[in-house]
């Protein structure tokens, strides 16, 4: 169970480092939520992979640490997948406003190699006309 357990959050970090050096904005959200899964994974690990223990000490005896799971782990797991949801829909979002200003999704906001001049100018025209609607 450790050895595939260990192979996956493997196998999730790997992938989510390959995605996270492309150059598009997409595959880049979807490596660092990758990421942060094989995180929650090895929290989740560290909290002993026993199934059918229970997650407190029965009556307060003094027990061996085998006997019982430890529910910190677990929780801290739970809070840790909301809070990367809500980030990555948050993130989406921003990607998506870059794109609809830009005209561009990769990373540094250049269209094949080439400064987007033409691109920023249009940002900046769709900036001031948000202003001016604002103001």
């Amino acid at each position: 169970m450790e050895a595939a357990f260990a192979a996956a959050i493997g196998v999730l970090c790997a992938c989510g480092i390959y995605l996270l050096l492309c150059e598009r904005v997409l595959p880049v959200i979807l490596g660092i939520t990758l990421f942060s899964y094989a995180i929650n994974l090895f929290l989740l690990g560290m909290g002993r992979l026993a199934t059918g223990k229970p997650p407190v000490i029965a009556g307060g005896a003094a027990q061996s640490g085998a006997q019982y799971a430890d529910p910190v782990p677990q929780a801290l797991v739970l809070t840790a997948i909301v809070i990367g949801f809500a980030m990555t829909a948050f993130t989406v979002v921003l990607a998506l406003r870059s794109l609809a200003l830009t005209g561009s999704d990769h990373v540094d906001g250049q269209v094949d190699g080439q400064a987007g001049e033409k691109n920023t100018g249009e940002a900046n025209r769709l900036l001031n006309e948000e202003e001016t609607r604002g103001a």
